[in-house]
């Protein structure tokens, strides 16, 4: 079962070629309200990377979320190649539904170079083998709650999650905007570095703009609680792999207007930055 799920999203992220820039994906509904943000990310990312030569890899992606996605209707990616340079390439992708952009975003390459390197450290966290999954919620809870809700708190997704700090999204406390958390496929996948980077796309999207609900006591799956990604950057450092364990630490340092800001930081178990992200969301409480 942890094989099929994870071959389902490996296919999920590889794309119908319809033309040299042009590109067909279809969605998995995961139990979110529209199509997940992470789904997009990855998918474009991979529309990107097939119109750029196979010694060019992608070092950051910069994307707005401009409608909610349709599940039930395939998204199509234009790719529009934008500059190719002696050692960078940009292109830049609008991904459509129903005729109307729900995502525009740039992804840059480049060839690889040696440099000047430093990073930070990695937060002083327990090792993931010392950590419990997530506890499950009762069968009382769940049968409270709606259906996407319900499917959401049930699914077996293709990455298994390990939070430091356990934290129940049916019943919030407060806690500060700081959240690391281990993260995996649940199944070993090929050694592709291009394959690598498009599922971190994916799963750069969970956790990252739930840590700026943290001090305010809400969940995105309380009813009067509404939060949509408004846009995402990506940045990859080093090579990685999302079949062994990677710490995602994401912080909030602010939110205001409606809006919610989120940093990330990606390391390996043994301590290297392999990625950075950065998310502002919209949070709207009713009540």
């Amino acid at each position: 079962m942890s094989h099929t799920v994870v071959a389902e999203l490996v296919e999920l992220l590889q794309l119908e070629r319809l033309e040299d820039n042009l590109f067909r994906g279809q969605s998995r509904d995961i139990g979110t309200r529209c199509v997940f943000g992470g789904q997009v990310l990855g998918q474009a990312l991979s529309a990107a990377q097939q119109t750029v030569a196979p010694d060019r890899a992608a070092h950051s992606l910069h994307a707005y979320f401009l409608r909610p996605g349709d599940m039930e209707a395939p998204i199509v990616y234009n790719v529009e190649p934008t500059r190719d340079g002696a050692s960078f390439s940009v292109r830049r992708v609008v991904a459509i539904q129903h005729g109307k952009p729900i995502l525009n975003g740039t992804v840059s390459f480049h060839i690889a170079e040696d440099g000047v390197e430093h990073q930070a450290s990695m937060p002083d966290v327990p090792d993931p083998d010392d950590l419990d999954p997530p506890p499950s919620p009762s069968p009382e809870e769940l049968a409270k709650a709606p259906a996407k809700v319900q499917r959401w708190l049930t699914r077996q997704g293709p990455f298994e999650f390990r939070p430091v700090y356990p934290r129940s999204d049916l019943h919030p406390p407060r806690r500060p905007p700081y959240q690391p958390v281990w993260f995996r496929l649940i199944a070993p996948v090929a050694d592709s570095p291009v394959l690598h980077r498009t599922l971190l796309a994916y799963a750069s999207d969970f956790h990252l703009i739930g840590t700026t609900l943290f001090p305010h006591g809400v969940s995105y799956l309380q009813p009067n609680v509404t939060v949509a990604s408004l846009d995402h950057a990506l940045w990859f450092h080093r090579p990685f792999r999302t079949d062994d364990w990677l710490l995602y630490s994401c912080d909030s340092p602010t939110a205001q207007s409606a809006r919610g800001l989120a940093r990330g930081q990606v390391f390996t178990r043994d301590g290297r930055l392999v990625a950075s992200t950065a998310q502002e969301g919209l949070i709207r409480l009713q009540g």
